[in-house]
């Protein structure tokens, strides 16, 4: 990601503003998010806010439109297409029962998952997606899409702003927080999943007591 962070810097006020929006924009919407990390163009832009190249709230402005269009971008696409989509995956990368969770876990945590979703790097390209193929009502999407991008677009920004010149190592560390953050999520999600397969047994375990009670009373009343 150096590289990437280096020619940022080496990009006049009005582009980096340009990429400030376009990165966040484009990893739901796209899926970039997979390969570069919209927090890198955001951390940048503060950086160059505090070395006066750009206006701070010009920064803070073009970062949370970038990610909340961006993740309404990819809601939309998810209403749309993203059945169809996920239809045609080979089954042996994304399994039908897989889907299915995921599903149910989006309908479960409602909003909530919008905002958590948008601090993780993967977890961001592929949410406001999931949200859409999940139905979730398109206010309740926004309401959370709106105040997920603002903590996390002025989070990272005044990050990049007060670090200065030390704005390297604080991009590592945005970096490695996201990833800590997929994996808190993936454990989440594998507890909830587990929490299910339990309550679902032990519900299946109380109807087959309940039937065979149903079935031996009859008998003993007519003995």
């Amino acid at each position: 990601m150096s590289w990437i962070s280096d020619h940022l810097l080496a990009l006049n006020g009005t582009l980096v503003l340009i990429a400030v929006f376009l990165l966040p924009a484009l990893e739901s919407s796209v899926f970039l998010g997979f390969l570069i990390p919209g927090e890198t163009a955001v951390v940048i832009g503060g950086v160059t806010a505090y070395n006066g190249r750009t206006a701070l709230w010009a920064v803070l402005l073009v970062a949370i439109l970038g990610a909340v269009i961006g993740d309404g971008i990819g809601y939309a696409v998810g209403k749309r297409w993203g059945n169809t989509l996920l239809a045609r995956l080979p089954q042996r990368l994304v399994k039908p029962a897989s889907i299915r969770q995921s599903k149910e876990l989006i309908r479960r945590l409602g909003g909530k998952a919008v905002f958590a979703g948008r601090f993780a790097a993967a977890l961001r390209a592929l949410v406001p997606g999931l949200c859409g193929v999940s139905e979730m009502p398109y206010r309740t999407f926004a309401r959370w899409n709106l105040l997920g991008g603002a903590v996390w677009a002025t989070g990272f920004v005044l990050l990049g702003y007060f670090a200065g010149a030390g704005w390297h190592q604080v991009e590592h560390y945005a970096s490695v927080v996201s990833w800590v953050a997929v994996g808190v999520a993936a454990l989440g999600v594998v507890g909830l999943v587990l929490l299910k397969r339990r309550a679902e047994k032990k519900a299946e375990t109380w109807l087959d007591e309940s039937e065979s009670e149903n079935t031996t009373r009859p008998e003993s009343s007519a003995v």
